[in-house]
């Protein structure tokens, strides 16, 4: 604990190129905000900036954006949830809808990475970390998303092929990296791994099939599980989990 009070010292003390405290305070990626910079929408102090180049001292300078304060998190927080049915992964609904934040109570300031439909069940990031949640959500970000799909029917070997070759949707071909009938499940249950991340993908590709999906269940971002978790449970990532996120984000982009 020690050590990290002494991280988050250091980064509220030292000069932080302005684009990338943004990133780090979770108001988009450093393109983004260099646009949010260059469209005046950003002041130091009062006084609007212009320059891309230029940088703050968190804990001593006021930066707004759209006269909204910025404020850098005093600690950064990585959170595994399983998550369940029925809920929305938004930190806030303005229908009353249960969300994921009903799940994971922290005094920090966190959201999820990305989104998994209501009724789609299993491994959700969620952070205070902006720069790297960006980063996982960056549409060049490919890591592997593995779901486990239960049909209304059996797969057929057919349609396992036209899995991993592809299938048409309306916004483009979807082709798994892995496709496979779980043993023993009658063929009813389905492995699928996944690079992108497009609206109710696999929901869309097992529909333009033939296929009604009764459960959906994301298992495994990549390579890390909700194993040991029940389902609307949670628990801190470990060092070696964020590292391995870290670096895959830095290599796909």
């Amino acid at each position: 604990m020690a050590q990290l009070e002494r991280e988050d010292s250091i980064v509220h003390q030292e000069a932080l190129r302005l684009n990338k405290f943004l990133a780090m305070a979770g108001v988009g990626s450093r393109r983004k905000n260099d646009e949010l910079i260059l469209s005046g929408a950003v002041k130091i102090n009062g006084r609007t900036v212009h320059e891309l180049g230029i940088r703050v001292y968190p804990s001593k300078d006021l930066i707004t954006v759209n006269g909204k304060r910025i404020v850098p998190a005093k600690r950064n927080v990585y959170i595994i949830l399983n998550k369940p049915k029925d809920c929305i992964t938004t930190v806030s609904d303005e229908k009353g809808r249960t969300t994921v934040m009903d799940y994971v109570r922290l005094k920090e300031r966190i959201f999820p990475v990305g989104r998994l439909d209501r009724n789609t069940t299993g491994v959700l990031i969620l952070t205070n970390d902006g720069e790297l949640a960006n980063k996982l959500m960056h549409p060049r970000f490919e890591a592997e998303k593995v779901y486990r799909v239960a049909l209304n029917k059996p797969v057929t070997d057919e349609h396992i092929g036209l899995l991993r070759r592809g299938v048409k949707l309306s916004d483009g071909i979807a082709r798994a990296l892995r496709a496979e009938a779980i043993r023993g499940s009658g063929r009813i249950k389905v492995l699928i791994a996944l690079r992108e991340g497009r609206n109710r993908e696999v929901r869309r590709i097992f529909e333009v099939l033939g296929y009604d999906v009764k459960q959906l269940e994301r298992i495994s971002f990549s390579g890390i599980t909700q194993a040991g978790l029940q389902r609307g449970r949670w628990r801190y990532m470990t060092n070696r989990e964020v590292s391995h996120l870290r670096d895959l984000a830095e290599r796909m982009l």
